[in-house]
């Protein structure tokens, strides 16, 4: 069967399949450069860099012998090796890992070495071979650094795992093939047939790697966007509509598990004062201040968003008891942070705090978290003060959790995005503003 293989990847034009292999590498890589220009991903720039090194080493491999002064014969190979190092220095880049130069660049620097004996230099299948396991490890990491990236589903993630995994597989057969060179197949056929194979393979891993990365790049484009659009851009936090899809996720999450969920409503105290007496610069400061410690207070899988002004809550996957301590460790972080001296002013923060089943409404629960902040400023602020009683589930969907189509496939529950209504514990708020 190898045989075959080799015989009638002889049968074509290695010259016009070098040539295709060129100018379609070389295509691809302007092409990245453009999108790198686009969308400012670091990534693509190198992978286009990296096209455009590996189509030129391809010139020289075919005309390198017309060029005077002649070069060295092991500068083609040397540049192809350090294309593919960069191909695997952008698949870190675009999972924001640095460059490992030394790792890059020791393909080349082993070929260089490899080449210093002349017994290797004139043995064909020793330099196919060679070549094709310093191709194929570069291409494994790639491999290797997409799987890691966590992110995506497994399903997602298949096709840019997959392609360069079969490219260093295809790279590997030479190795398995060097053992039959004695027995049918000879030197000169593995050489001459496999690289043309080479040729072949290596067009349709550019043309599908390439497609890849422009994949991944607009998936990172498109979440950067949707990122800043549920962003609060004064506190980094997450906005009113970012903070209820979150927050349906981890309700529709803790419905599967049957565990509660906690509101924390968040309200600097005297904070109208902070913006009069020393003005808006630093009772901007003052809430960038509270966003970075509720941040490093609670866990990174809570929902944690600015209302507006200087209203702030989050929902936390967790009992009430858990609840309230985390309501307080992050009004003493805040309260030490803030008597620092610094461009904010000093400051404390009341907490009301509710909780409820997965399966209410996340209007009620603000409510509640709403009316016990209220009483938090009614008996002194910066303090805690706890909803009495736990939010039931709405009755049509307690009993049943999640619906179902017809059929009987569980269907996720569509999460209502409807800004709160609090409008009667806010008229009762307003009642004291002059004194918060």
């Amino acid at each position: 069967m190898f045989a075959s293989l080799a015989e009638a990847a002889m049968s074509l034009d290695i010259g016009t399949l070098f040539v295709i292999a060129i100018c379609v590498t070389s295509l691809l890589g302007l092409f990245l450069l453009f999108a790198w220009l686009q969308d400012g991903i670091t990534a693509l720039a190198w992978w286009g860099t990296a096209y455009l090194i590996g189509g030129f080493s391809g010139v020289l491999w075919r005309l390198g012998e017309l060029i005077s002064p002649p070069m060295p014969s092991s500068l083609p190979d040397v540049m192809l090796f350090v294309a593919v190092g960069m191909v695997w220095s952008a698949a870190r880049l675009f999972h924001g890992r640095p460059v490992l130069w030394g790792s890059m660049c020791l393909g080349a620097v082993a070929w260089l070495a490899f080449c210093s004996s002349s017994a290797f230099v004139t043995t064909e299948t020793s330099r196919l071979v060679v070549s094709s396991v310093i191709v194929a490890t570069y291409t494994f990491l790639t491999a290797i650094e997409l799987w890691r990236e966590r992110r995506k589903s497994l399903i997602r993630r298949w096709p840019a795992i997959f392609v360069p995994m079969l490219h260093g597989v295809v790279f590997l057969f030479p190795v398995a093939l060097a053992g039959l060179s004695q027995d049918g197949i000879g030197s000169r056929t593995l050489g001459a047939g496999w690289v043309a194979v080479y040729a072949i393979e290596v067009v349709l891993y550019v043309v599908g790697a390439a497609f890849i990365v422009l994949v991944l790049a607009k998936d990172r484009t498109v979440r950067q966007y949707k990122l800043a659009a549920a962003t609060d851009p004064l506190t980094e936090l997450l906005n009113r509509r970012g903070f209820f899809e979150a927050a349906a996720g981890i309700m529709a999450a803790r419905q599967t598990s049957k565990g509660p969920v906690c509101v924390l409503a968040f309200d600097l105290d005297h904070f109208k004062t902070i913006n009069d007496r020393f003005g808006h610069n630093t009772g901007d400061a003052t809430l960038h201040l509270f966003a970075a410690v509720v941040k490093k207070t609670l866990r990174a899988g809570d929902a944690i968003g600015r209302l507006g002004g200087e209203e702030f809550i989050a929902l936390l996957p967790s009992t009430l008891g858990d609840a309230v301590a985390a309501a307080n460790r992050v009004r003493r972080a805040f309260a030490s942070a803030a008597a620092v001296a610094g461009s904010h002013a000093a400051a404390t923060v009341s907490v009301g705090v509710s909780c409820g089943s997965a399966f209410a409404e996340i209007d009620t629960l603000i409510a509640r978290a709403d009316a016990a902040l209220y009483r938090a400023k009614t008996n002194g602020r910066d303090r805690v003060e706890a909803s009495d009683e736990a939010v039931p589930g709405a009755p049509e969907r307690r009993g049943q959790g999640v619906a179902q189509n017809p059929q009987g496939a569980v269907l996720q529950p569509v999460p209502t995005l409807a800004v709160p209504l609090v409008g009667s514990f806010r008229a009762a708020r307003q009642s004291v503003a002059c004194r918060s």
